[in-house]
């Protein structure tokens, strides 16, 4: 990835530059060495050039590789077309359903900044409407957004993890418990297991005492190694109380990865995967396997190098039984499920996706595999089922037809067309259905407990401790189990 590569911005630059020069988009991919198509997406902001496709198109055009990634848009004109397209990507004028404004050169610069002055009001009503639950969808949305300009990838965080383990003398294989507990006495800590955690915590850290408090007994389906490292980790990185939504869920994301970086280490995974590629036997369950994890924590680490290292963009789903995203990431293209905010987690998944039709297969020893045509393109994905305490779900890694080549199982004989969102595809029922029962059923709809109170309000941001957990009964806790004198 290129640092600082908008690819709107780049891709308006190429276009007024290709135009100046007198150029065709078919005489300038010619010159290129690429494909037409290729280049319109770059055109468009919907693809990113590589390294070496950055410097072949500055030398086409005849400026330097350093003008086409400035920021400063070349013109007010231009700069008004971007905000523009900007605009009519987001999830707020996707739900309006109007058609996107095709901007010629007929089109008055006015005019462009009346729709955009328009939008902007819009917005601002929707986010003075905003309550708790839709600021943290929101801060969520553009983390994601986020991650997936970056691959999925923390190159410092994958440091900081090399340079533990380092400290602990651990060079490959699976981290095991006593590696762990090194890994805890070396940064200074003790750890202690006890039968009265608070319920609305995981863990709890005593910074002044160095002590970390874990439950005696774990979460089903959860590893506990996972629980401790991502302690470690919050005192590693200097987590302290988050100052709003968008810390608390970074810190989230951080804590997570670097204790996914210390179970499967970047440094011994890569040549595993890379080996695998060459073969086309790339599997989530290998690198569970080799490094003695869950799938989910496998799977997200996957993630976090195929893009990075592989070249391979890819999508991953946890999809609960009931057919709710609980997460969700992509840098594939994949179009998700959303809500006029952007948000995924929550939303329904098409019955026809792998990450629901997985729920039918009886046998949940073997991986399985699927290929669905969906609007976008032919993706396929391998899921597989994880049973926890709250319930039954489903973990996905999929990726575009193109690159399914380099996987186990790319030859899945289950296939699947799905046209959601489409109401039609599977949220209408059948005719029949519906002339039988509209009007005569009145379902009770189960609620999810969070759906309106996912995390406190804001003022409480402020306190000491991150949203959703009971300061009172932590605070309660560590007076107890403080260690004397």
């Amino acid at each position: 990835m290129i640092e600082d590569y908008d690819p709107l911005v780049v891709g308006r630059r190429i276009r007024e530059l290709r135009s100046a020069a007198g150029l065709t988009l078919g005489e300038f991919a010619g010159r290129v060495g690429r494909a037409p198509s290729h280049l319109s997406m770059v055109e468009n902001g919907k693809r990113e050039l590589r390294l070496g496709e950055l410097h072949a198109v500055a030398g086409v055009l005849g400026v330097e590789a350093a003008d086409l990634l400035s920021q400063a848009p070349r013109s007010r004109r231009a700069q008004l077309e971007i905000a523009l397209e900007r605009a009519q990507r987001s999830p707020l004028f996707g739900s309006l359903g109007l058609a996107p404004l095709s901007v010629r050169k007929t089109v008055p610069d006015q005019a462009i900044e009346t729709v955009l002055a328009l939008l902007s009001e819009l917005e601002k009503v929707h986010e003075q409407r905003a309550a708790t639950p839709e600021e943290a969808r929101r801060a969520n949305t553009a983390l994601r957004a986020s991650m997936r300009r970056r691959g999925n990838h923390r190159a410092d965080l994958e440091a900081t993890a090399a340079e533990l383990l380092a400290a602990v003398q651990h060079t490959g294989g699976p981290l095991s418990q006593r590696v762990v507990a090194d890994l805890a006495g070396h940064l200074g800590f003790t750890i202690h297991h006890v039968g009265d955690l608070p319920a609305s915590t995981r863990s709890l850290t005593d910074l002044e005492g160095r002590r970390i408090y874990l439950p005696r007994q774990s979460e089903a389906g959860r590893d506990p190694r996972s629980t401790l490292l991502q302690a470690l980790a919050g005192a590693v990185l200097g987590h302290g109380p988050p100052e709003d939504y968008e810390s608390f869920l970074l810190q989230r994301v951080e804590s997570n990865y670097l204790a996914g970086a210390l179970l499967v280490p970047q440094s011994t995974a890569v040549p595993l995967l890379a080996s695998a590629k060459g073969r086309r036997e790339l599997s989530v369950e290998d690198l569970r396997d080799a490094y003695a994890v869950t799938y989910e924590t496998a799977a997200h680490r996957f993630t976090n190098l195929a893009t990075e290292h592989l070249a391979i963009p890819v999508h991953f789903l946890k999809v609960h039984e009931s057919g709710t995203i609980a997460k969700a990431y992509e840098n594939d293209d994949v179009q998700f499920p959303s809500d006029p905010l952007g948000t995924v987690e929550g939303q329904l998944v098409c019955r026809y996706w792998a990450a629901r039709r997985v729920f039918a297969v009886e046998d949940r020893f073997t991986p399985y595999h699927q290929l669905t045509d969906k609007p976008g393109g032919t993706y396929w994905c391998t899921s597989s089922i994880q049973t926890t305490g709250r319930g039954a779900f489903s973990l996905s890694v999929g990726t575009s037809f193109a690159s399914a080549k380099w996987f186990r199982g790319m030859d899945a004989d289950q296939r699947f067309s799905s046209t959601c969102p489409d109401q039609a595809c599977c949220r209408t029922p059948p005719p029949a259905l519906a002339r039988r029962w509209a009007g005569r059923a009145l379902p009770t709809p189960r609620l999810n407990a969070t759906l309106f109170a996912t995390l406190p309000t804001a003022p409480s941001m402020t306190s000491a401790s991150p949203p959703g957990v009971d300061t009172t009964e932590a605070y309660r806790f560590l007076e107890r189990h403080a260690p004397a004198g």
